[in-house]
């Protein structure tokens, strides 16, 4: 696909059945919204922008991630779709969007929805996952923003409303798990898995982390840090404590050979390989 995709993530307001917005609830040491909102950016290579409710207080995001706001409060997820294209149309031509209440969303399955759009004859990849639409875990042209704001002013505030309107293909369970990485990191797809209850979310959290690898070089190697060695840890600071190190100044994070970082509040997928290093030169 030509141009470069972006990310929305919708942060949604208050929950009546969390008693909280979802966006704050606690994530391995981070947050719900922390997490989508860094798993959607390993995943492009465009702008990341996350759409508030109007006057919501977001907690703090990853370096880089950029505010939108929906202008109205109310008319559901679809204006908050809208808010997110609009904000990222001049500089990307496609977007993941995503609501904030995935917290086992993985980068293999975003990939896998935004190839769908590979074809310039599609608007809208819209995956059918356990036979229910995900128009919140789907990829969208950013030149639907016309569109959908047209349907909601007309009062077609559902999502399927646009399937008689553009270009959509909607990729099953089979059509998503054909893809090599989704099967070996996400067999049971449970990157659409939300949570809208308390209960739903504290099953969630008391999940085991994923397994990861992790290796220890030059001189973080020692005797008890030799690798790689397999882990469980759901974000950058769980796997240093699980080998015993101290992320701090003078050590950095290379996950899978490329992103090179240190925040110990990134999260970790299944299937992700970590390599610390010594900051300070000669390590």
């Amino acid at each position: 696909m030509a141009g470069p995709v972006a990310g929305v993530v919708l942060a949604g307001g208050r929950s009546s059945r969390m008693g909280q917005p979802k966006s704050g609830l606690e994530w391995h040491g981070a947050t719900l919204l922390f997490r989508t909102a860094a798993v959607v950016a390993r995943a492009v290579d465009g702008p990341i922008v996350v759409v508030r409710a109007p006057g919501q207080q977001l907690p703090d995001l990853p370096e880089g991630v950029d505010t939108a706001e929906d202008p109205v409060e109310g008319l559901g997820p679809m204006q908050g779709v809208a808010a997110g294209l609009s904000a990222v149309r001049d500089r990307a031509g496609a977007a993941f969007v995503c609501s904030t209440d995935l917290p086992f969303l993985h980068p293999a399955y975003v990939r896998a929805v935004v190839r769908g759009l590979d074809d310039p004859a599609v608007d809208l990849v819209l995956p059918t996952v356990r036979g229910y639409r995900q128009p919140l875990a789907a990829g969208y042209r950013t030149a639907l923003t016309g569109l959908i704001e047209a349907q909601i002013a007309e009062g077609n505030l559902r999502p399927g409303m646009l399937l008689k309107h553009c270009c959509a293909v909607q990729p099953d369970d089979t059509v998503l798990l054909a893809d090599p990485a989704v099967a070996a990191t996400d067999p049971a797809l449970d990157s659409v898995q939300n949570v809208n209850t308390r209960e739903e979310y504290e099953r969630a959290r008391a999940r085991p982390a994923p397994d990861v690898t992790v290796q220890c070089f030059g001189a973080l190697a020692g005797v008890h840090r030799r690798g790689p060695r397999t882990v469980a840890a759901a974000s950058l600071g769980e796997a240093a404590a699980a080998v015993d190190l101290a992320l701090d100044r003078h050590v950095v994070a290379a996950i899978n050979g490329d992103h090179i970082v240190r925040d110990a509040r990134l999260p970790l997928v299944a299937g992700d390989t970590v390599a610390f290093l010594s900051a300070d030169a000669g390590g």
